[in-house]
Protein backbone atom coordinates (compact mmCIF):
# COMPACT_ATOMS: atom_id res chain seq x y z
CA UNK A 1 0.00 0.00 0.00
CA UNK A 2 2.85 2.38 0.84
CA UNK A 3 4.49 1.92 -2.57
CA UNK A 4 1.18 1.86 -4.44
CA UNK A 5 0.29 5.26 -2.93
CA UNK A 6 3.10 6.78 -5.00
CA UNK A 7 0.91 6.22 -8.07
CA UNK A 8 -1.87 8.49 -6.79
CA UNK A 9 -0.49 11.79 -8.08
CA UNK A 10 0.92 10.49 -11.44
CA UNK A 11 -2.37 8.71 -12.28
CA UNK A 12 -4.58 11.70 -11.41
CA UNK A 13 -2.19 14.02 -13.23
CA UNK A 14 -2.14 11.86 -16.37
CA UNK A 15 -5.95 11.75 -16.51
CA UNK A 16 -6.15 15.51 -16.02
CA UNK A 17 -3.46 16.52 -18.51
CA UNK A 18 -4.82 14.31 -21.31
CA UNK A 19 -8.08 16.26 -21.18
CA UNK A 20 -7.23 19.79 -20.03
CA UNK A 21 -3.49 20.13 -20.80
CA UNK A 22 -2.83 23.01 -18.38
CA UNK A 23 -2.39 23.59 -14.66
CA UNK A 24 -1.69 26.67 -12.58
CA UNK A 25 1.79 27.13 -11.13
CA UNK A 26 0.65 26.79 -7.47
CA UNK A 27 -1.16 23.56 -8.34
CA UNK A 28 1.90 22.15 -10.13
CA UNK A 29 4.08 23.15 -7.15
CA UNK A 30 1.69 21.37 -4.79
CA UNK A 31 1.85 18.18 -6.86
CA UNK A 32 5.64 18.20 -7.18
CA UNK A 33 6.26 18.84 -3.47
CA UNK A 34 3.63 16.29 -2.41
CA UNK A 35 5.09 13.65 -4.72
CA UNK A 36 8.62 14.27 -3.44
CA UNK A 37 7.32 14.10 0.13
CA UNK A 38 5.59 10.79 -0.63
CA UNK A 39 8.76 9.33 -2.15
CA UNK A 40 10.94 10.37 0.80
CA UNK A 41 8.47 8.92 3.32
CA UNK A 42 8.26 5.55 1.53
CA UNK A 43 11.82 4.80 0.45
CA UNK A 44 13.94 6.67 2.99
CA UNK A 45 13.48 5.80 6.65
CA UNK A 46 15.56 7.92 9.01
CA UNK A 47 15.09 11.09 11.04
CA UNK A 48 16.47 13.46 8.41
CA UNK A 49 14.24 12.19 5.61
CA UNK A 50 11.27 12.19 8.01
CA UNK A 51 11.87 15.89 8.56
CA UNK A 52 12.28 16.47 4.82
CA UNK A 53 9.05 14.61 4.05
CA UNK A 54 7.08 16.69 6.55
CA UNK A 55 8.62 19.95 5.31
CA UNK A 56 7.77 19.07 1.70
CA UNK A 57 4.17 18.22 2.56
CA UNK A 58 3.79 21.39 4.64
CA UNK A 59 5.14 23.49 1.75
CA UNK A 60 2.79 21.73 -0.67
CA UNK A 61 -0.17 22.83 1.47
CA UNK A 62 1.20 26.39 1.45
CA UNK A 63 0.83 26.35 -2.34
CA UNK A 64 -2.80 25.34 -1.91
CA UNK A 65 -3.16 28.42 0.28
CA UNK A 66 -1.92 30.51 -2.64
CA UNK A 67 -4.83 29.15 -4.68
CA UNK A 68 -7.54 30.06 -2.16
CA UNK A 69 -6.23 33.30 -0.63
CA UNK A 70 -7.18 35.48 -3.67
CA UNK A 71 -10.70 33.99 -3.58
CA UNK A 72 -11.27 34.61 0.14
CA UNK A 73 -13.25 37.80 0.82
CA UNK A 74 -13.85 38.07 4.57
CA UNK A 75 -15.59 41.45 4.33
CA UNK A 76 -18.03 40.12 1.74
CA UNK A 77 -19.41 37.66 4.28
CA UNK A 78 -22.35 38.47 6.49
CA UNK A 79 -21.24 39.68 9.92
CA UNK A 80 -22.65 36.67 11.77
CA UNK A 81 -20.93 34.26 9.34
CA UNK A 82 -17.64 36.15 9.60
CA UNK A 83 -17.85 36.10 13.40
CA UNK A 84 -18.62 32.37 13.33
CA UNK A 85 -15.54 31.72 11.19
CA UNK A 86 -13.32 33.75 13.49
CA UNK A 87 -14.60 31.86 16.56
CA UNK A 88 -14.12 28.45 14.90
CA UNK A 89 -10.62 29.43 13.77
CA UNK A 90 -9.71 30.65 17.26
CA UNK A 91 -10.94 27.41 18.85
CA UNK A 92 -8.86 25.34 16.42
CA UNK A 93 -5.77 27.42 17.12
CA UNK A 94 -6.30 26.95 20.86
CA UNK A 95 -6.63 23.16 20.47
CA UNK A 96 -3.47 23.13 18.36
CA UNK A 97 -1.66 25.05 21.11
CA UNK A 98 -2.85 22.54 23.75
CA UNK A 99 -1.94 19.59 21.52
CA UNK A 100 1.53 21.03 20.99
CA UNK A 101 2.01 21.08 24.76
CA UNK A 102 0.89 17.46 25.03
CA UNK A 103 3.25 16.40 22.25
CA UNK A 104 6.18 18.21 23.88
CA UNK A 105 5.65 16.09 26.99
CA UNK A 106 5.63 12.82 25.01
CA UNK A 107 8.08 13.52 22.16
CA UNK A 108 11.64 14.43 23.02
CA UNK A 109 12.46 15.78 19.55
CA UNK A 110 11.49 19.46 19.40
CA UNK A 111 11.94 19.53 15.61
CA UNK A 112 9.24 16.89 15.16
CA UNK A 113 6.84 18.81 17.39
CA UNK A 114 7.50 22.10 15.56
CA UNK A 115 7.03 20.44 12.17
CA UNK A 116 3.74 18.95 13.34
CA UNK A 117 2.61 22.36 14.62
CA UNK A 118 3.60 24.17 11.40
CA UNK A 119 1.96 21.57 9.16
CA UNK A 120 -1.21 21.52 11.26
CA UNK A 121 -1.38 25.33 11.33
CA UNK A 122 -1.20 25.50 7.52
CA UNK A 123 -3.99 22.90 7.24
CA UNK A 124 -6.17 24.78 9.75
CA UNK A 125 -5.75 28.01 7.78
CA UNK A 126 -6.45 26.14 4.54
CA UNK A 127 -9.65 24.62 5.93
CA UNK A 128 -10.69 27.99 7.41
CA UNK A 129 -10.26 29.82 4.11
CA UNK A 130 -11.92 27.02 2.13
CA UNK A 131 -14.91 27.00 4.49
CA UNK A 132 -15.19 30.78 4.25
CA UNK A 133 -15.17 30.66 0.46
CA UNK A 134 -17.82 27.94 0.48
CA UNK A 135 -20.10 29.94 2.80
CA UNK A 136 -19.67 32.99 0.57
CA UNK A 137 -20.15 31.30 -2.83
CA UNK A 138 -21.72 27.86 -2.23
CA UNK A 139 -20.50 26.58 -5.59
CA UNK A 140 -19.46 23.08 -6.60
CA UNK A 141 -15.86 24.26 -6.89
CA UNK A 142 -15.81 25.61 -3.34
CA UNK A 143 -17.30 22.45 -1.81
CA UNK A 144 -14.78 20.28 -3.69
CA UNK A 145 -11.85 22.35 -2.43
CA UNK A 146 -13.25 22.32 1.10
CA UNK A 147 -13.74 18.54 0.97
CA UNK A 148 -10.16 18.16 -0.27
CA UNK A 149 -8.82 20.29 2.59
CA UNK A 150 -10.79 18.28 5.17
CA UNK A 151 -9.52 14.99 3.73
CA UNK A 152 -5.91 16.19 3.86
CA UNK A 153 -6.42 17.38 7.42
CA UNK A 154 -7.88 14.10 8.71
CA UNK A 155 -5.27 12.13 6.74
CA UNK A 156 -2.51 14.07 8.52
CA UNK A 157 -4.12 13.56 11.94
CA UNK A 158 -4.44 9.80 11.40
CA UNK A 159 -0.84 9.65 10.20
CA UNK A 160 0.38 11.28 13.42
CA UNK A 161 -1.80 9.02 15.58
CA UNK A 162 -0.31 6.06 13.75
CA UNK A 163 3.24 7.34 14.23
CA UNK A 164 3.13 8.34 17.88
CA UNK A 165 0.31 6.51 19.61
CA UNK A 166 -1.12 3.44 17.92
CA UNK A 167 0.57 1.78 14.95
CA UNK A 168 -1.89 -0.26 12.92
CA UNK A 169 -2.22 -1.18 9.24
CA UNK A 170 -5.87 -0.12 9.31
CA UNK A 171 -4.76 3.39 10.22
CA UNK A 172 -2.21 3.35 7.41
CA UNK A 173 -4.91 2.27 4.95
CA UNK A 174 -7.30 4.95 6.18
CA UNK A 175 -4.55 7.58 5.99
CA UNK A 176 -3.76 6.68 2.36
CA UNK A 177 -7.43 6.41 1.36
CA UNK A 178 -8.22 9.87 2.75
CA UNK A 179 -5.14 11.24 0.99
CA UNK A 180 -6.28 9.69 -2.32
CA UNK A 181 -9.83 10.99 -1.86
CA UNK A 182 -8.42 14.46 -1.11
CA UNK A 183 -6.45 14.33 -4.36
CA UNK A 184 -9.56 13.22 -6.24
CA UNK A 185 -11.56 16.18 -4.90
CA UNK A 186 -8.68 18.53 -5.67
CA UNK A 187 -8.33 17.35 -9.26
CA UNK A 188 -12.13 17.56 -9.67
CA UNK A 189 -11.88 21.17 -8.50
CA UNK A 190 -9.05 21.82 -10.98
CA UNK A 191 -11.11 20.35 -13.83
CA UNK A 192 -14.03 22.68 -13.14
CA UNK A 193 -11.66 25.63 -12.68
CA UNK A 194 -9.96 24.86 -15.99
CA UNK A 195 -13.32 24.55 -17.77
CA UNK A 196 -14.55 27.87 -16.36
CA UNK A 197 -11.35 29.70 -17.37
CA UNK A 198 -11.52 28.17 -20.85
CA UNK A 199 -15.16 29.18 -21.35
CA UNK A 200 -14.75 32.82 -20.23
CA UNK A 201 -12.96 34.05 -23.39
CA UNK A 202 -15.68 32.43 -25.49
CA UNK A 203 -18.36 34.26 -23.53
CA UNK A 204 -16.49 37.55 -23.95
CA UNK A 205 -16.14 37.04 -27.69
CA UNK A 206 -19.82 36.24 -28.03
CA UNK A 207 -20.73 39.40 -26.11
CA UNK A 208 -18.40 41.46 -28.28
CA UNK A 209 -19.93 40.06 -31.46
CA UNK A 210 -23.46 40.79 -30.22
CA UNK A 211 -22.49 44.40 -29.43
CA UNK A 212 -21.14 44.82 -32.95
CA UNK A 213 -24.33 43.46 -34.48
CA UNK A 214 -26.48 45.76 -32.38
CA UNK A 215 -24.28 48.71 -33.36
Amino acid sequence: MQTASLLFIPVFLLVFVTKYKRLSLPFISFLVLSFLGDISSVFLNNDTTFYISNILHALSFVYLLLIVIPKFKLFDLEKIVGLYLVVVFSINIYFLYVLQGVLKSTISDDIEVNLFTAKSLVLIILAFLSFGIYLNTQTKRSILFLASSVCFGFSTIIDYVNLYYFYDWNFIMLHKILYAVGLYFLFSYAMIESYVKKSKPVELNETYSSDNILA
